[in-house]
């Protein structure tokens, strides 16, 4: 009881259909019109606005493939790179190594064909030597021969003394 009376003494509290039903009438209005021209381009709005940063982080993804692929290949060139620079390294290195060694095969032959030369020079020179010496033996022996002859000698002691005494003269010159 104390309730309806509480009740009576506030008729504000008390609802009246007419009311509830322009007041629920004037609500779904203001709810359609407010749906319609605000809500509409709101959602409109953050449906775009949800679509941008969708898109900004596809594009954010793709990128990062992108210079995850770039890293890759950067990677790649880089090793390919290694290789080739090892490779004309190696190449240089034989390159060197064959230069070294056909200078030194040719200094080898070019020495081996000095001392061949040397040898077969000194040879020459020897074997004129000995025919050189051979020639004024001859000579020499010739000589003495000569002088032997012309000289009528009587006995083998004159002849020794002869023999020495050219000896002598030829030692001299």
């Amino acid at each position: 009881m104390v309730s309806s009376v509480f009740l009576s003494s506030f008729p504000i509290l008390l609802p009246d259909p007419g009311l509830i039903f322009w007041a629920s009438l004037i609500f779904l209005a203001v709810y359609f019109f407010l749906g319609r021209v605000a809500l509409k381009p709101i959602q409109k709005a953050l449906k775009k606005r949800e679509d941008d940063i969708q898109a900004s982080l596809d594009e954010a993804k793709k990128a990062r493939e992108e210079m995850s692929n770039l890293k890759a290949e950067n990677e790649e060139l880089l090793r390919q790179a290694q290789e080739e620079r090892a490779a004309i390294l190696k190449e240089a290195k034989e390159t060197k190594e064959n230069i070294i060694a056909e200078a030194r095969d040719k200094a080898k032959e070019e020495a081996q064909r000095i001392v061949t030369n040397a040898k077969e020079e000194i040879e020459n020179k020897r074997l004129e030597v000995i025919t050189s010496v051979k020639n004024q033996l001859g000579l020499l022996a010739i000589d003495i021969a000569e002088k032997l002859t012309r000289n009528e000698l009587k006995g083998n002691k004159e002849q020794e003394t002869l023999a020495n005494t050219l000896i002598d003269e030829i030692k001299f010159n």
